[in-house]
C-alpha cells in the first residue's frame, strides 16, 4: 500500500485566501515517493505501449478491444487502486489515483473509458454501496471483468441534475426497485455491464442505484462526437428495469450527496488527466518545432514559436503545482480520519470542493490553450488528421464540459466559500470587513522589502487575495441572500480567486525547489513563476475592474478602484527574455522537462 502523503498541517478549504503557508507545508510533485513514481511509470508505459498503437482501432468503436485494454489495465492494478484491499483492490492513496489519471490522460479516449470505469462508475459503490453490493461487484470491477458507467444526465437536466425525471418505485414485496426513464451522454454506455443510475423514488426522492444490464435496459446508438471518438457514448433507456434493494446506494432521497461528492473527486482527477495530455502535447510541439525548418533554420529558433512553447510549459507546470498542492491537503484531511469511515473520508474531500472546482476550470482551460497552440505550431499540418495536433485539439474541448461545465464550477467556487463563511467554518467575512476598514483608512498597510526568493511575487499574491476578498465582500454586502442570482459577478470573482490560487501554488513550489536545490538550479522554475504572476496580476486587475463596476458607482466605486490600483501595482518584468529562457531549456532537451 502506498505511503500516505506527509503534510505538515491540515489546512481548511478556502483558507488560502486568508492564510499564508510555508513552502515546506505544501505537497509538490517533488515529494512523490518511490511507489508513486513506479505507479506513474507503469501507467505511462502501459498507455504508450498498449493503448496508443490502437487509438485508430478504438475510434472505429472496437469495444471488444476496449474491454481487453481495460482488462490489461486492471491486471496492472490501475482500476483497483481506489478499491479497499478487503474487496480485491489495492487501497492506494488519492495521489496514486491522480498519477494513474495523469498518465492515462496521454490517450484522451481511453482516459475517458477508464475514468468512468475507475472513477464515477466505481466510487459510488466504494463510498455508498451496501456490504452485499461491495462483495458482489468490487472484486470483479477491480479485475476488469465488469465495465461500469454513470447515468446521471438527462435530455432535460444537464447542469440541473436534480431536475431528473427518471423514476424508481419499490416493489410490493419490498425486494427490488423498478426503474423507468432515459439518460444521456453515458460514457461506456455501449458496452458497460453495470450502471450507477439516478432516479426519483416515488417521483420526488432523488436516489442512486446500481443497475445491471438486463432486458428493458437498452443502450442507444453511439453519439457522433467531435472528439474522444475512441470512447463509447450513448443514451440509455430503462423500461421497468429491476434492481434489488441491496443495490440502493446510500439512502433514499440522498442521491445528491452521492452525485456531488463523486464529482468533487472527478474534478481533481480530470485536472490530473489534463496534465498528462498537456505534457504529451508540449513534448510533441517541441519535437515538431525542432524538426520543422523554414527560412533555412528550425522554427524553434524563432521568437514567436519560443513564446508559444514557453507559455505551454508555464501553464503545464503551474497547473501541475495546483493539482498536487490540492491533493496534499486532501490527503492530510483523509489521514486525520478513520480510513474505514467512508463518510468521514468524503467529508475530508468535500472540504476542498472550491479547490477541486478551481482545478477543474483551470486545467481544462490550460489544456485547451496548449492544444490550440500545438495546432498553431504545426501550422497547416496541425489541421491534418495525419498529425497528432488535430486529434489533441478535438479531444481537449470536452474537458470544459465534463464533471460540471466550467460555468457551473465558476459559480461553485465563490458559492462554496460563502457557504463556509456563513456556517462559521471559515472566517472570510471578518477578513473582508477588516480589509474594507483598511481600504477606508487614510494609509494602507505597506510591505517591508524582503530578500526572499520571489518576495515581490509573494507580495503580489497577498494583494491578489485582498482583491478577491474585496470583490467577494462587496458582492456579499450588496446582494446578500440574492448573491447566487448574480452569475456574471460570481464568475468574475471566481476568475480572480482561481488566478490567486494558481499564483500562490507556483510560488510555494518554486520557493521549495529553491530551498532544496539552490536559486541557480531553480532559476527555470523561478522564471515560470515570475512570468505567470506578472500576467495573472494583469488579468486580476482587469477582471476586478469590470466586476467592481458592475456592483458599485460614484464615490464607492472610486474608493474601490483606488484600492485596486494599489493592490495590483507592479513593475513589469521582461517577460520576453524570461520566456526565451524557459523555451530554450526544452528546445535543447527536445522534450518537456519541467
Amino acid at each position: 500500500m502506498a505511503a500516505v502523503v506527509e503534510q505538515k498541517k491540515i489546512v481548511k478549504g478556502g483558507a488560502f485566501l486568508i492564510e499564508e503557508l510555508n513552502p515546506k507545508e505544501v505537497f509538490t510533485p517533488e515529494d512523490f515517493n518511490e511507489e508513486h513514481r513506479m505507479i506513474a511509470e507503469t501507467t505511462r508505459q502501459f498507455v504508450d505501449n498498449e493503448v496508443v498503437p490502437h487509438i485508430d482501432e478504438l475510434e472505429k468503436h472496437n469495444w471488444t478491444l476496449a474491454r481487453e485494454l481495460v482488462k490489461k489495465a486492471a491486471d496492472l492494478g490501475l482500476i483497483g487502486a481506489s478499491i479497499p484491499e478487503e474487496y480485491g483492490g489495492l487501497g492506494l492513496d488519492q495521489t496514486s489515483g491522480a498519477l494513474i489519471g495523469e498518465n492515462i490522460g496521454r490517450s484522451a479516449s481511453f482516459a475517458t473509458t477508464l475514468g468512468a470505469e475507475s472513477g464515477i462508475g466505481l466510487l459510488p459503490l466504494v463510498y455508498f454501496g451496501t456490504d452485499a453490493a461491495k462483495e458482489k461487484y468490487l472484486a470483479k470491477i477491480a479485475a476488469g471483468e465488469l465495465i461500469t458507467a454513470y447515468a446521471l444526465t438527462e435530455a432535460g437536466s444537464g447542469s440541473d441534475a436534480m431536475a431528473a425525471k427518471a423514476t424508481a418505485r419499490l416493489s410490493e414485496d419490498g425486494t427490488h426497485y423498478v426503474i423507468n426513464g432515459e439518460k444521456m451522454w453515458i460514457t461506456n454506455g455501449g458496452f458497460a455491464d453495470i450502471f450507477v443510475v439516478f432516479a426519483k423514488v416515488d417521483g420526488d426522492k432523488f436516489s442512486a442505484f446500481i443497475v445491471e444490464r438486463q432486458p428493458g435496459l437498452t443502450s442507444g446508438a453511439e453519439e457522433h462526437k467531435m472528439g474522444i471518438k475512441g470512447s463509447s457514448t450513448t443514451a440509455l433507456v430503462l423500461s421497468d428495469v429491476k434492481t434489488p434493494v441491496e443495490n440502493l446506494l446510500g439512502e433514499v432521497g440522498k442521491g445528491h450527496k452521492i452525485a456531488f461528492n463523486v464529482l468533487n473527486i472527478g474534478r481533481f482527477k480530470l485536472g490530473a488527466m489534463c496534465i498528462g495530455g498537456m505534457k504529451l502535447m508540449v513534448h510533441e510541439s517541441i519535437r515538431y518545432a525542432n524538426e520543422r525548418h523554414q527560412f533555412g533554420k528550425s522554427i524553434s529558433s524563432f521568437g514567436a514559436i519560443k513564446a508559444k512553447l514557453a507559455e505551454q510549459c508555464i501553464r503545464t507546470w503551474v497547473g501541475e503545482s495546483m493539482i498536487y498542492r490540492t491533493l496534499g491537503m486532501i490527503e492530510a484531511g483523509i489521514g486525520a480520519v478513520d480510513t474505514k469511515d467512508m463518510d468521514a473520508r468524503l467529508r475530508a474531500i468535500e472540504e476542498y470542493a472550491a479547490e477541486c472546482s478551481i482545478i477543474k476550470v483551470a486545467l481544462s482551460e490550460y489544456c485547451d490553450f496548449v492544444a490550440d497552440e500545438m495546432v498553431q505550431i504545426y501550422g497547416g499540418y496541425g489541421y491534418s488528421a495525419d498529425y497528432p495536433a488535430e486529434r489533441a485539439y478535438r479531444d481537449s474541448r470536452i474537458n470544459r464540459i465534463f464533471e460540471g461545465t466550467n460555468e457551473i464550477n465558476r459559480l461553485l467556487i465563490p458559492g462554496r466559500l460563502m457557504k463556509s463563511a456563513l456556517s462559521g467554518n471559515l472566517p472570510l467575512l471578518p477578513a473582508a470587513q477588516a480589509l474594507m476598514d483598511e481600504i477606508l483608512s487614510p494609509q494602507m498597510a505597506s510591505f517591508d522589502d524582503d530578500e526572499l526568493v520571489l518576495a515581490a511575487e509573494q507580495k503580489l499574491t497577498q494583494n491578489a487575495k485582498k482583491v478577491a476578498l474585496m470583490t467577494l465582500g462587496t458582492a456579499a454586502q450588496k446582494y446578500m441572500m440574492k448573491l447566487a442570482d448574480q452569475q456574471e459577478i460570481l464568475m468574475g470573482i471566481a476568475d480572480i480567486i482561481l488566478d490567486t490560487y494558481a499564483m500562490e501554488s507556483a510560488i510555494l513550489r518554486a520557493q521549495k525547489l529553491a530551498a532544496s536545490e539552490g536559486d541557480e538550479a531553480a532559476a527555470r522554475y523561478i522564471d515560470i513563476t515570475r512570468v505567470f504572476c506578472n500576467d495573472a496580476v494583469e488579468r486580476i486587475e482587469a477582471r476586478a475592474k469590470n466586476t467592481l463596476a458592475a456592483m458599485s458607482e460614484g464615490d464607492e466605486l472610486r474608493t474601490l478602484l483606488a484600492a485596486l490600483r494599489r493592490f495590483t501595482k507592479l513593475t513589469p518584468m521582461n517577460t520576453v527574455a524570461a520566456r526565451q529562457r524557459i523555451a530554450d531549456v526544452v528546445i535543447q532537451a527536445n522534450k518537456y522537462v519541467y
